[in-house]
C-alpha cells in the first residue's frame, strides 16, 4: 500500500461531503430521514411491585412469572394478579402485575378506576410517588398496605436517540400526540419523551384517554414536537 493512501474513515468522510453538497446544489435533502413507525398503546390499570412485597403477596421464594411480553423489550405482563382496596373496602379485583420488579411498589390507575376505588389520585410521571394516595393489594398468599403508590401515570412517549434526533426532540422534552378519526379530533398535549437507547417508539396512554379519542377508530396519529403543534385539546 502508498504511503500516501487514504484510510478508510477518510474516504467515508469524503464520500459523505460530496452528498452533501450535490444535495445542497440540488435543493433537497440528499437522504431523506426514515419515518419511524409509531404505535400508540392504551396502559390498562396495572402494579409494579417490588421483589419483597412479590413474596409477600405470592408466597416466600416466589418471583414474577413472566406472561406476555410487552413492546418494550425486557419488559411483560406477570401470570401474577392482585386485588387492589381503596377506602371504604371498594375494590378491582385481578389487576395485572408488570414485571420486572421495581425499587418501589406502585400501582398505575385510570381516573374512572380509582373513583370506582374512592381514591383521588393524582396524576404523575412513573417513579414520582411523594406524597399520592394509598390502597391495599391482596394476593393469594398475604396483603400489602401502600402508605402511598397510587397514581394516574402522566402520557408518554419512549423513543430511542435515533427516532428523536428525527422529530427534533431530547429526552425530558414534551411532544403532542394528534388523533384523527372520523368521528373525532383529539390532541393530547404534554407527552413526555422518554429517550433511551434500546426504546423503541412508543406512545402510551390510559383507557380513558384512548376512549375519549376513539383509539380504536383511529384513521392517522401525528406526533410532533409541543412547541411546533397548533391544534389544542378538543
Amino acid at each position: 500500500m502508498s504511503a500516501t493512501a487514504v484510510d478508510r474513515s477518510q474516504v467515508e468522510a469524503l464520500v459523505r461531503q460530496i452528498i452533501q453538497r450535490v444535495g445542497a446544489a440540488s435543493g433537497t435533502p440528499a437522504v431523506q430521514p426514515v419515518k419511524p413507525d409509531l404505535r400508540v398503546s392504551i396502559s390498562a390499570r396495572h402494579v409494579h411491585l417490588t421483589d419483597e412485597h412479590v413474596e409477600r403477596l405470592f408466597g416466600p421464594g416466589r418471583t414474577l412469572t413472566p406472561g406476555k411480553p410487552l413492546y418494550q423489550d425486557g419488559f411483560y405482563a406477570a401470570e401474577e394478579t392482585v386485588m387492589i382496596v381503596g377506602p371504604r373496602r371498594r375494590m378491582l379485583p385481578e389487576v395485572r402485575v408488570l414485571g420486572p420488579t421495581r425499587p418501589h411498589s406502585q400501582v398505575e390507575l385510570a381516573l374512572t378506576d380509582a373513583i370506582s376505588l374512592g381514591l383521588d389520585i393524582q396524576v404523575r410521571h412513573s417513579g414520582d410517588i411523594e406524597g399520592t394516595p394509598g390502597c391495599v393489594l391482596v394476593g393469594p398468599a398475604g396483603t400489602v398496605e401502600l402508605n402511598q403508590g397510587v397514581i394516574r401515570a402522566a402520557r408518554h412517549v419512549h423513543m430511542n436517540f435515533d427516532e428523536a434526533d428525527y422529530y427534533g426532540v431530547k429526552n425530558g422534552d414534551f411532544m403532542t400526540l394528534k388523533v384523527t378519526s372520523h368521528q373525532c379530533t383529539v390532541a393530547f398535549d404534554d407527552l413526555l419523551v422518554r429517550a433511551d437507547k434500546a426504546a423503541k417508539l412508543e406512545v402510551h396512554i390510559d383507557t380513558d384517554e384512548g376512549n375519549a379519542c376513539n383509539l380504536d377508530a383511529a384513521s392517522e396519529v401525528q406526533l410532533v414536537p409541543q412547541k411546533d403543534c397548533d391544534c389544542h385539546d378538543h
